[in-house]
């Protein structure tokens, strides 16, 4: 497979722009027409913008029209672990109509590790694709743990293991 001369070139301008952190640049690229540029700008974006850009990445998850993006937008909101971003995921989850969406939303939701979409993740054991089921086992699992071991002081590699056990 030959890469397109115009993605690479993209690349090579995120990652200039990833060393600047230029978190605009990367909201910008949500709109590329390359589903492959708007993937990794979710995740980019995610990282260099962090909570101010919950929204975006919550549109990229609920209207994209790839369902690899969506995924990735699932990913990149749990692991900036904000509350924030619960139900954008729970909506995901609950509708979504392709299961790589639904699972990432679902592992998404236990990595954040609140108490909040349990509900959501019990009626999600009855999801249609094993995957999503699995995936929302996980979830409960992780924000179980995370409730028993945030009810004393941790330290930061304990949060941080916390986070990675949820996906």
């Amino acid at each position: 497979m030959k890469i397109p001369a115009e993605r690479l070139k993209i690349f090579f301008e995120m990652e200039e722009k990833y060393r600047t952190k230029d978190a605009e640049y990367f909201r910008r690229l949500l709109s590329s027409d390359d589903f492959v540029i708007r993937a990794r700008a979710t995740c980019i974006l995610a990282e260099v913008g962090g909570k101010d850009y919950i929204a975006d990445l919550a549109r990229v998850l609920l209207e994209d029209e790839n369902p690899i993006v969506r995924h990735e937008a699932a990913y990149s909101l749990g692991q900036l672990g904000y509350r924030e971003a619960i139900p954008y995921l729970v909506r995901s989850m609950k509708t979504d109509p392709h299961p790589i969406v639904r699972h990432e939303s679902a592992i998404a939701l236990g990595v954040i590790g609140r108490e909040d979409p349990v509900l959501d993740l019990l009626e999600a054991l009855k999801d249609p694709s094993p995957e999503v089921v699995d995936s929302a086992v996980i979830a409960l699992s992780n924000i179980e743990f995370c409730k028993k071991l945030f009810e004393k002081p941790v330290d930061v590699p304990t949060q941080e293991f916390a986070k990675k056990t949820g996906g």
